[in-house]
């Protein structure tokens, strides 16, 4: 069963759902693949992940300890587990994440993977950036992805990426 919690963010409410024995998913209002059915609200099983939260919005924390059990193909896992390794204030492009997962003709398989993160900002997709370095798409729409990627860099101490 899913259960479900909300938590304030600078990009809006974020919905946390979950399945009692870890994060099955963190969307924004903007997210284009929410789930359709939530279970009963648990605002209780989420405490330590909106207190990594707030800290990761208040510059005090770039990296996440909680259990995720995101559900997905072996292959989206392994594109999951790859963007967990990216360093935070840093991007990598498609190509860079098909390469360290040992599969570097699979850059358009890990758009789509990337697409489907279901666990965003703590899987943080929103780091990968096009071949030419540019930002492109961002389930929790383009603004929320320029905002994270301009926070984490400015926390950092790095410079912005355009």
């Amino acid at each position: 069963m899913i259960i479900h919690s909300y938590v304030d963010s600078p990009l809006g409410p974020l919905l946390l759902t979950g399945d009692g024995e870890g994060l099955t998913g963190l969307y924004t209002d903007q997210h284009g693949r929410p789930p359709t059915e939530l279970g009963h609200r648990a605002d209780e099983e989420f405490t330590e992940a909106r207190t990594q939260l707030d800290e990761y919005f208040a510059g005090e924390r770039d990296d996440f300890d909680l259990p995720l059990h995101a559900p997905g193909t072996a292959f989206q896992r392994a594109v999951w587990q790859a963007l967990r390794q990216i360093r935070y204030g840093s991007t990598m492009s498609y190509r860079q994440v098909a390469e360290q997962i040992g599969n570097p003709k699979a850059v358009r398989a890990v758009g789509s993977a990337n697409s489907r993160n279901p666990i965003s900002i703590i899987v943080p997709c929103h780091r990968v950036v096009g071949s030419d370095g540019k930002l492109v798409g961002y389930a929790g729409g383009f603004s929320a992805k320029r905002w994270l990627l301009d926070h984490e860099q400015a926390t950092a101490g790095l410079s912005s990426i355009r």
